[in-house]
């Protein structure tokens, strides 16, 4: 696969300022930020997007996240790895990324069970990170971008 453009980005340096603002707020108010990377990378697996799914398993193993949590973020609910807290951040991914696949899109369960670990600031953070994971999903999938390929 080739890309179909360079990312959409370079060619308007404005939105990249836009982003980083939201970067910043999603990560200001106290979200765990090994939390916020795996609802990144499982909203970015359920999208298909390759350059997301390689940036944030390879954020997350910087930041210390182990490869048995890593290659089973795809199937959290089969494990024994994830935290409660985890658990009730990736199925909000899942059901604010996968909108039309259910008429009650974010069923109250879901968002009660969420709302158990996290406060409400916190709650916005992973609501507006999930948002801004299917925004990049949608720009580099639609562009068909590659993931690097420089591994190693």
């Amino acid at each position: 696969m080739q890309a179909r453009m360079e990312n959409p980005a370079g060619f308007l340096p404005e939105s990249v300022k836009a982003i980083n603002i939201l970067y910043k707020s999603a990560h200001s108010v106290g979200v765990d930020p090994a939390i916020l990377e795996l609802v990144h990378l499982r909203a970015s697996q359920i999208n298909g997007c390759a350059p997301c799914v390689e940036s944030g398993a390879r954020n997350a193993r910087k930041n210390g996240e182990t490869d048995e949590r890593l290659f089973t973020v795809a199937v959290w609910r089969e494990t024994p790895w994830f935290s409660d807290a985890e658990r009730a951040a990736l199925a909000l991914s899942e059901h604010a990324t996968r909108m039309a696949d259910n008429p009650d899109a974010v069923p109250d369960a879901v968002w009660d069970e969420a709302a158990k670990h996290f406060d409400e600031p916190q709650l916005a953070a992973i609501v507006l990170w999930i948002a801004v994971t299917n925004f990049f999903n949608r720009i580099n999938v639609t562009t068909r971008q590659q993931a690097p390929q420089n591994w190693g």
